[in-house]
């Protein structure tokens, strides 16, 4: 079954689930969008309040921030897959809980497998902690980092700070421009090994 078909059939089974109590306080399941053929998978935490009501990932303000990056490095959305650690939103925006990531951590690691990105760029650190854990975003962030993951075996890890924290501290959102414009030189060197 071509890969597209597959995330389809996923995104209907996602759409459906109601495993965790964010399903009963959000407005519907954002499973994710973009290329089922990308060599790039953006992974940030969980939808907001614009995403939550569009069931699109990154469409409030971080996500326009995104696409400028991306354009930056000529890229459009759907050149990539863009999805995140929960799929629904949590309340007020907080911060998942770890049982809420774990309850969600299957359907992500379906995503992988169907897409089978070169590179996943983990989006802030609550997603960068499920796939790196026990590392520290500031040390980490602009890092290629190669793990096997027993679910999905051997893949390529690039951690970015969240385009939502950029958005709010200068400093930050320079750093994230730097690292955000190595993402190619880092696909390159993928590529050649």
């Amino acid at each position: 079954m071509p890969k597209q078909s597959q995330l389809d059939e996923l995104n209907k089974k996602m759409s459906a689930c109601s495993a965790c109590v964010l399903r009963g306080t959000c407005h519907q399941v954002v499973p994710g969008e973009g290329s089922a053929e990308a060599e790039i998978m953006f992974i940030g935490e969980g939808p907001g309040k614009k995403e939550d009501e569009l069931g699109r990932p990154f469409v409030g303000s971080a996500g326009k921030f995104l696409d400028e990056m991306l354009g930056v490095i000529n890229l459009k959305r759907e050149n990539v897959y863009i999805a995140n650690v929960v799929k629904c939103r949590p309340p007020q925006n907080r911060d998942p809980l770890p049982q809420e990531a774990a309850t969600c951590w299957p359907w992500l690691l379906e995503q992988i497998k169907i897409i089978q990105p070169k590179l996943i760029v983990t989006l802030g650190r609550h997603s960068m902690e499920r796939f790196l854990p026990g590392k520290i975003i500031s040390q980490m962030h602009g890092t290629l980092v190669i793990k096997t993951i027993p679910e999905i075996g051997k893949q390529n890890f690039y951690t970015l700070y969240h385009p939502a924290a950029a958005l709010y501290n200068g400093s930050m959102r320079e750093t994230l421009i730097k690292d955000f414009q190595k993402i190619p030189k880092v696909l390159e060197k993928i590529n050649l090994s």
